[in-house]
């Protein structure tokens, strides 16, 4: 498979197209941002990490019947995966109140959530992924409401398949993104699942593991991106 011409370079992955028009194939960057952009550095090793992470996850949901645009992971940062026409919208799942969830409802973080909590996202970077709901998709026409429907199924879906997996390895899914896309008129989960796009801790002391510890300046974030990594390789 010959890597081509570049589609898209985003905040943490570059698209490049190849030689077989329905594969694209990601690479896995080092860069970190927060904020929407506002906080900007670098984690050593990041790219790698996030690459085998997501691959791993992505063989998980395959194997227990969730369809992703992943194929197969090339090398350290790279994978290839099934071109998708992303649908714009970000669909969050929340286990327990942290970050904006914790600020807005005016709960103390860590509280558990007595089910999970779907939020959607306008995946916009001009206007800073404002949060929206059934109707605000209705009117810009994002997905149809049987579309919806599917991606709050599957992210639920995806959510008992994730805590069920990362319970036994000391990890608790507190919430995370996912974005989907249509290939051949199927929705296919895409983008990536790894500890930038999720958050998780330590079940025993309640550690992060995640990107958290760069938005907050708490250090050691490459230290933890490599434990979840540990965890899940065993």
């Amino acid at each position: 498979m010959q890597k081509g011409e570049l589609l898209y370079e985003g905040k943490a992955k570059k698209i490049y197209r190849t030689d077989d028009p329905d594969v694209y194939l990601v690479e896995y960057k080092d860069d970190a941002t927060a904020f929407n952009g506002l906080k900007k550095g670098t984690i050593s090793g990041k790219g790698e990490l996030n690459n085998r992470i997501s691959a791993h996850f992505f063989h998980l949901l395959e194997e227990k019947g969730i369809a992703t645009h992943f194929l197969e992971q090339v090398s350290e940062r790279e994978m290839l995966v099934r071109t998708l026409e992303i649908i714009p919208i970000e669909v969050v799942v929340r286990n327990i109140a942290a970050g904006s969830l914790a600020k807005r409802l005016g709960l103390e973080e860590g509280t558990a959530l007595p089910r999970p909590v779907v939020e959607y996202y306008y995946k916009s970077d001009e206007l800073g992924d404002p949060m929206i709901n059934d109707d605000h998709i209705a009117a810009l026409n994002l997905a149809t409401p049987d579309e919806l429907a599917a991606l709050k199924k599957t992210a639920l879906t995806v959510n008992n398949i994730l805590r069920e997996y990362l319970a036994p390895r000391r990890l608790e899914l507190v919430d995370f993104k996912l974005e989907f896309g249509r290939h051949r008129g199927k929705i296919l989960l895409g983008d990536e699942i790894s500890p930038d796009t999720c958050r998780f801790w330590d079940t025993r002391t309640g550690e992060k593991l995640d990107k958290d510890r760069f938005r907050r300046d708490l250090g050691g974030v490459e230290e933890a991106y490599r434990e979840v990594w540990h965890r899940l390789a065993g």
